[in-house]
């Protein structure tokens, strides 16, 4: 229901600045074409509906990205209280109402819909680093308490994606020992800037793309519109 609520607001504000910007473009281009006879209030008419055009086609843009990304890409949909998103060697993240700590884990002995702990699953993630088969990070035991948002680490971790087994370490320099035997220099990060790394790919550009160059073409068309209605009521004015 968090993203019910969520579209819910976002249609409300969208529907207010739309109104303002329609009242706005409106009172301007009334303005700009006082005098002229033809084509002048349907100049208007389009010009105060099209915020609301761009709102209903943001809309349409953003179900179609949001129903591709996680069908096809499983990532979220950019909205909600829910943040997911593949890593680079078949594990994944998942965070909840929050972005500074969540799960690591293997989607492929996770079924359902929620996440358990097991050995290739890691909860109350808050430090991060992908490392070819191997997930660095930095973990809080206190996950999921609602009570306690701090940045405490009180373990480490080292989880191998190609036998799903993870060793844990008490401190930072235990971690950084084992990795630098296999060759890895450590450097370690937030959950959420290696969820910010891999959450977003071509396709949401695409998207992006999708939605400003129609907005684009069309706010150009209405300037060209506008132009030529106040030309042709200087035409006239002349001939007068």
């Amino acid at each position: 229901m968090g993203l019910v609520f969520v579209l819910l607001a976002w249609a409300v504000v969208g529907g207010v600045l739309a109104g303002v910007a329609a009242l706005f473009l409106g009172g301007a281009v009334a303005h700009l074409t006082r005098g002229a006879e033809h084509g002048r209030k349907r100049l208007i008419a389009f010009v105060c509906l099209f915020p609301f055009m761009c709102l209903a086609w943001a809309g349409a843009v953003f179900a179609f990205q949001a129903v591709v990304n996680e069908t096809f890409f499983q990532r979220d949909p950019g909205l909600g209280d829910a943040w997911n998103c593949p890593l680079p060697n078949g594990y994944a993240l998942l965070m909840i109402d929050t972005t500074n700590e969540g799960w690591v884990y293997n989607p492929k002995t996770q079924p359902g819909e929620t996440v358990s702990t097991q050995e290739d699953a890691i909860a109350g993630v808050r430090v991060l680093q992908v490392a070819g088969r191997y997930i660095l990070g930095g973990s809080d035991s206190s996950f999921p308490d609602e009570e306690d948002r701090s940045d405490r680490i009180d373990s480490y971790f080292l989880l191998d994606t190609q036998t799903g087994r993870q060793t844990k370490f008490l401190d930072y320099e235990a971690l950084r020992a084992k990795a630098q035997n296999l060759g890895i220099p450590t450097k370690l990060e937030p959950i959420g800037s290696i969820y910010s790394r891999y959450r977003f790919t071509w396709f949401d550009i695409f998207a992006g793309l999708l939605f400003v160059i129609p907005v684009l073409v069309g706010g150009l068309s209405m300037l060209r519109w506008t132009l030529r209605v106040r030309r042709a009521r200087r035409e006239v004015s002349l001939n007068c």
